[in-house]
């Protein structure tokens, strides 16, 4: 599998999860994410945050979305 694969595969279980914790369907997570600055987070910090719990990625993402004005 390619690297940019896996890095797209990545990015949509965060979402997936990050979506599941915070009762979003996957489009308003992944729009939350992009406006919030979780996105690019993930694609900024892949290689440390794909070696984490997905409970730590998505306390990372909530901090990341809070500290760019986000409510989650």
């Amino acid at each position: 599998m390619s690297e940019l694969k896996k890095r797209i595969n990545y990015t949509v279980v965060c979402v997936n999860e990050f979506a599941s914790k915070h009762n979003l369907v996957a489009k308003e997570a992944f729009f939350y994410l992009y406006d919030y600055k979780g996105i690019e987070f993930i694609k900024e910090h892949y290689d440390i945050e794909h070696t984490l719990s997905l409970d730590e990625v998505v306390e990372d993402l909530t901090r990341v979305c809070r500290n760019n004005g986000g409510a989650y």
